[in-house]
């Protein structure tokens, strides 16, 4: 049975949009998304390609989500909808100012583009509401505006109202569930597999495992010592949300500052890349980076980088360097990005993810410049012409300059630019 408000206690709830993406093309063609088969991918990829998002309808005929097109039985009949990622954008942005005509900004956590966690406490008494009465009048206020449907998940912490939300509101007939500390042991504790708790991936899970734990009931009866030396200071939280328990409130996630700041670019190949290959599509990530650094006007004082190898052939390498002054540079941070590159890279096995990232950020001007360590390059030219290219892509489009490394046959940039994470950007 589950509690009543309590005007001393806190609650949150984890709204997430029901298949968002499947859900905005079917109510776009005007379609039910519980009766139609629509799946979201992009057919130009082949019968690979992944599905980024399938309708409720096909969910309850057995297809699993994110699967790939060629997995999804014959007899099934279905609807392809190209990604289009601008339009879900628009829908996301749209139905969180719809939000804001029952909350405050500040009351509202925007997680991803199809979730968000709300600060209920304030808002019972003026809507004179218990908090699950609250986030279905939030639910039924976006079906009846987008025509989408949403499942919530409310409890007495972040955490709980998440896990929730992930486990157990899709098997209530309200996509509704609730969960304090006391019926989250109850229910919970000894849930499998432990993977499906939220912020527990593999890898925790693996290690665990080795030691006899699949549960967290497992987690709170293991030696704490132990786990903080197999996990370090990320124990502390996989103790606490073994007991239900979240320290962090809305109001300090609001206000949260990261002590470091860092900007990245990655991406995965459309296919299997050569060593020589590779390095073109490194070179078009470093310029991002480095326009992103004039666009912010900071400086990174370290780089590092990522690669990963096809189907897991060989575990990923990369590193990281320290540079010897901060720079925001693309001559520079390219020399030191290639020589990274040329040091840690597998040079003979296909290569089908990089990532690169300039980390350490310092606003431009406030870092001490070095006499003896400057570099050979005129970094105010440097950022000049870098301001100018960002001024010119601004106002007529991404791809209207580009580098001539650009319009090599296995650069990506063009064709990324025309993207929103990854996907169609229409």
């Amino acid at each position: 049975m589950e509690a009543e408000s309590k005007t001393t206690e806190k609650y949150y709830a984890c709204i997430d949009l029901k298949s968002f993406y499947a859900s905005v093309e079917c109510v776009e063609r005007g379609l039910d998304p519980f009766k139609a088969n629509l799946v979201v991918a992009d057919p130009a990829r082949g019968r690979g390609a992944i599905c980024l998002a399938i309708s409720p309808a096909l969910k309850a005929l057995g297809v699993r989500n994110r699967c790939r097109l060629f997995e999804i039985p014959s007899w099934i009949k279905y609807i392809i909808a190209k990604p289009r990622m601008k339009k879900y954008m628009e829908y996301s942005s749209a139905i969180y100012r719809h939000y804001l005509d029952y909350l405050s900004a500040d009351d509202i956590h925007v997680y991803s583009v199809d979730e968000c966690f709300l600060y209920l406490s304030p808002y019972l008494q003026l809507y004179r509401k218990t908090p699950r009465e609250v986030t279905k009048l939030l639910m039924d206020a976006i079906y009846e505006r987008f025509g989408i449907c949403a499942t919530g998940g409310v409890g007495t912490n972040m955490f709980l109202a998440k896990v929730a939300l992930d486990v157990q509101a899709k098997h209530k007939p309200d996509n509704i569930a609730y969960l304090d500390e006391e019926l989250f042991k109850q229910t919970m504790w000894q849930h499998t597999p432990i993977t499906d708790i939220w912020n527990i991936g593999r890898g925790i899970a693996k290690r665990l495992a080795q030691h006899g734990i699949y549960d967290l009931q497992g987690v709170t009866m293991a030696d704490e010592r132990w786990l903080y030396k197999e996990f370090g200071v990320n124990a502390r939280y996989l103790i606490d949300h073994a007991w239900g328990r979240e320290s962090c409130t809305m109001q300090q996630l609001k206000s949260y500052q990261p002590k470091t700041h860092s900007i990245s670019n990655s991406q995965i190949l459309f296919e299997d890349y050569a060593y020589e290959d590779a390095l073109i599509v490194l070179v078009e990530m470093v310029e991002f980076l480095a326009l992103k650094l004039v666009e912010k006007q900071m400086q990174c004082s370290s780089i590092s980088m990522h690669i990963s190898y096809s189907k897991d052939c060989y575990a990923p390498t990369g590193g990281s360097r320290r540079l010897p002054q901060p720079t925001d540079s693309f001559q520079v941070l390219e020399d030191f990005f290639v020589e990274l590159y040329k040091e840690k890279t597998l040079r003979n096995q296909p290569i089908r993810k990089l990532a690169v990232c300039a980390d350490n950020l310092v606003w431009l001007g406030s870092a001490e410049q070095s006499l003896f360590d400057s570099y050979a390059v005129d970094e105010e030219k440097d950022r000049d012409v870098q301001q100018a290219l960002l001024d010119i892509k601004d106002k007529y489009g991404k791809n209207s300059i580009l580098r001539g490394i650009s319009y090599r046959e296995k650069a990506t940039g063009r064709l990324r630019n025309k993207l929103i994470g990854g996907h169609n950007g229409e």
